[in-house]
């Protein structure tokens, strides 16, 4: 292949498509961190301050770090922001860097994804159909909204692994993508 041609037209409009779905999710999100916050203050606020507690109120906390925690999860990957404990990667060059990306997209993380996904659709199903709630008195309804995110946010985490595959696939064939040149 030549050096220096540009990435694919259509596949660099995939991957502009995928990593702006997950920057728009990743910042729409990452304001429910400030609203956790906010309910984690009163809740404390409260507890100590009045002794008073709503059950609501501490499961309103959970299901908004479940939310960050989970749709956060492509933007996080995007931004190549997820743990590594890689002594030998970080000394890699790009090229070797992409070939053990490319092969933990295909054997990692896209499985994992699946697997998840195909695993996680019957309890969603089960908690939809019965409409779940908090089991606990005064807590939140519509617990099924908040499960349904699990499928949906290994769905983005997933077509982010694709974004990520296509970025890696141009470094690996020294194709320059979006005007700088990988090698």
């Amino acid at each position: 292949m030549k050096k220096n041609r540009p990435c694919n037209q259509k596949v660099q409009s995939i991957i502009n498509l995928i990593d702006g779905l997950n920057t728009a999710i990743g910042k729409a999100v990452s304001w429910c961190s400030l609203l956790l916050v906010i309910f984690v203050t009163i809740d404390v606020a409260l507890r100590y301050g009045f002794n008073i507690s709503f059950v609501a109120l501490g499961e309103a906390q959970w299901h908004l770090y479940a939310i960050i925690f989970l749709l956060g999860a492509g933007y996080t990957l995007k931004d190549n922001g997820h743990v590594r404990v890689d002594v030998i990667y970080q000394r890699l060059g790009k090229r070797a860097r992409a070939i053990i990306n490319l092969l933990g997209i295909i054997f990692f993380l896209i499985p994992g994804c699946f697997l998840v996904i195909k695993t996680s659709i019957p309890f969603v199903k089960a908690s939809w159909m019965v409409s779940e709630g908090s089991p606990d008195p005064g807590g939140l309804p519509a617990r099924y909204i908040l499960k349904a995110m699990i499928p949906i946010a290994f769905l983005l985490l997933s077509i982010q692994g694709v974004s990520m595959f296509l970025k890696n696939l141009c470094i690996l064939f020294s194709i320059r993508i979006e005007g700088k040149r990988s090698t």
